[in-house]
């Protein structure tokens, strides 16, 4: 659809071959569930003679490895405890177990995306082909703005460029920029499925974007480090109350979790608590111990020598192997 919206609006000129126009279409890493690669992107790239350097060669190696990591070892321990309280035939009243379920599920399906992320852009490393950083650190975000920033940026963006700039964007006026703005989240929720529960959750996260865009509050409170760690905080929390809505099985349960989410009593199962703690913190070490290169790749563990850079990721691939929860599929793959 982009290929065709770009040529259609003259913003890219149509390949002339046919064979670079089906390899972009049939490019195995990213076919199934993303990132979502542009044609300008990827075109330019194949229509030159990709060389695999060694660097090509151990990046694509560690992303492969970390976004296997991501997914078997975090997403897949998680996703038991998270299917199971969802789908419990009598759901637990505790609050702090409810938060710790929803905390799961945040880590839980960023792990999935953004392993499945890291696995397709190593692949196409490994062929020589560079695509966009898809996920850049979206829970560390200080505004909604902030975390669509971060968050499934390929898709994101998608929407920004095909949906709500065709609308008119801020360009005409306020009000229709809000109106704008709803119209391209609510389909970006139904994108997801057609079901009310990510209709909400679109729409949860346009109330969001609006709030912020009449009030400022962000910007307002933000000016030192405590506002900006307290920002932080009230966006997972924002982000925290959608992700109910879109994980739930039924528009009933989501408001059945909620109410006891906010009820704010004390009962909690020590055991789902110790692993969301164990996972929290865990996911914690390994984003602290990455950073950002450029706008393609997330930067290996900081260990300056490169023997050591192997050993730690022969580690990582060990954990992949003994420490993986039990099989599950992409989330993605239902969307």
């Amino acid at each position: 659809m982009s290929y065709t919206l770009d040529v259609y609006r003259g913003v890219l000129k149509p390949t002339r071959h046919i064979f670079h126009f089906f390899a972009y279409l049939s490019m195995f890493p990213q076919l199934v569930a993303g990132p979502i690669v542009r044609a300008k992107d990827i075109l330019a790239q194949l229509a030159v003679r990709q060389h695999v350097s060694e660097s090509d060669r151990w990046d694509g190696t560690r992303l492969i490895l970390a976004g296997y990591f991501k997914k078997v070892v975090i997403a897949d321990n998680l996703a038991y405890s998270v299917n199971y309280a969802f789908n419990s035939p009598q759901m637990s009243q505790s609050s702090l177990y409810w938060w710790a379920i929803i905390t799961a599920f945040a880590f839980q399906i960023y792990c999935d995306f953004s392993g499945y992320s890291d696995i397709a852009i190593g692949l196409a490393r490994w062929m020589g082909y560079r695509f966009k950083l898809n996920f850049n650190h979206p829970y560390i975000a200080h505004s909604i703005r902030d975390f669509w920033g971060r968050w499934h940026i390929s898709l994101s963006t998608w929407f920004r460029d095909y949906v709500y700039i065709p609308l008119g964007g801020s360009k005409t006026g306020p009000l229709r920029g809000h109106i704008n703005m709803w119209v391209t989240m609510v389909v970006s929720g139904l994108w997801h499925g057609a079901a009310w529960t990510f209709v909400i959750w679109g729409a949860l996260h346009a109330l969001y974007l609006s709030i912020e865009r009449l009030t400022d509050w962000p910007e307002k409170l933000a000016t030192s480090k405590t506002g900006m760690a307290l920002c932080q905080v009230i966006v997972l929390i924002q982000v925290w109350i959608a992700w109910v809505f879109f994980r739930a099985n039924d528009f009933t349960q989501a408001f059945s979790i909620l109410k006891v989410m906010f009820s704010f009593n004390t009962v909690m199962d020590a055991t789902i608590g110790f692993k969301a703690l164990a996972i929290l913190v865990s996911f914690g070490l390994w984003e602290f111990t990455h950073r950002i290169k450029g706008n393609l790749i997330p930067q290996g563990i900081l260990i300056p020598h490169p023997m050591a850079q192997v050993a730690v990721y022969s580690i990582v691939a060990a954990c992949c192997i003994y420490l993986r929860g039990p099989g599950a599929e992409f989330i993605y793959f239902q969307f």
